[in-house]
């Protein structure tokens, strides 16, 4: 019979209390609250600053003469607030996930934490990279429609709060639209399908990408294909990559089960 004490169990991988584990999550949570106030400290002197930045893409389009108006009077204070908020959870969110990755960490196999620390840091280059999608090219595009499709003799002049509602809706959906390549290859990784099944759904899959984009854009066509199309590339790649990675954890269970 072999000593207990000769083969250790290694601290992370050792069962923890309940009431440690809430103890832990507690202190990631605060964690996470402190760095979102710490971001919103820096950013929000320059919160004026930001707006007009945000605002660029329609103001551009406005008329000579026209420009954005305040229809609640304390909209010219809550709505660089409510920016300076925002991009206070989006700068902090690379240390949000690392927070909830470190609490998941050590409950992971070794193969698993491989693959999970590239796919949360890949997560939020893509949600940044659907942003700035949104940003550079979709607003452009979708404002330029807006204000050259109105009436004769319509004089635009969009509510300061109402425009910035309507660019945090678009950033979200574009942000998460481009987290398509995660979501296809954690459901390869965790069996609920294969990449051969998801490719056989591809017709479906395209239809599904319009009847989203409609769902969270504007009802315009040119918006609905800016959020469709991406949507059913990054299908694609989701698709490519979920088949590395799909070999990779068949590689890596059968070398664990070898030495076993």
């Amino acid at each position: 019979m072999s000593d207990p004490g000769s083969n250790p169990i290694p601290p992370e991988q050792q069962e923890m209390p309940l009431i440690e584990h809430l103890l832990e999550l507690r202190n990631r949570l605060l964690k996470m609250v402190l760095a979102v106030i710490v971001c919103f400290a820096f950013i929000y002197p320059f919160a004026n600053d930001l707006y007009l930045w945000l605002s660029l893409p329609l103001r551009e389009l406005l008329p000579v003469g026209q420009t954005m108006i305040a229809t609640d009077i304390t909209s010219p204070f809550f709505a660089p607030l409510k920016l300076a908020l925002v991009l206070a959870v989006f700068a902090a969110i690379p240390v949000i996930l690392y927070q909830l990755w470190s609490f998941v960490a050590p409950g992971l196999y070794a193969h698993e934490k491989r693959l999970a620390f590239p796919l949360l840091f890949t997560s939020v280059l893509l949600f940044y990279a659907g942003a700035a999608f949104a940003y550079y090219v979709v607003f452009p595009l979708v404002f330029g429609f807006f204000t050259a499709i109105g009436p004769e003799g319509i004089v635009e002049l969009p509510d300061i709060s109402s425009y910035l509602n309507f660019v945090l809706k678009m950033f979200f959906a574009f942000g998460v639209a481009f987290e398509i390549p995660i979501a296809t290859v954690l459901l390869i990784l965790t069996g609920a399908t294969t990449p051969q099944d998801l490719a056989a759904k591809r017709p479906y899959v395209v239809v599904a990408c319009f009847i989203i984009g409609m769902l969270l854009t504007p009802p315009d066509i040119i918006s609905q294909t800016l959020l469709a199309v991406p949507m059913w590339i990054l299908f694609e790649f989701g698709i490519l990559f979920g088949r590395l990675a799909y070999r990779r954890v068949d590689d890596a269970s059968e070398g664990e089960s070898d030495s076993a």
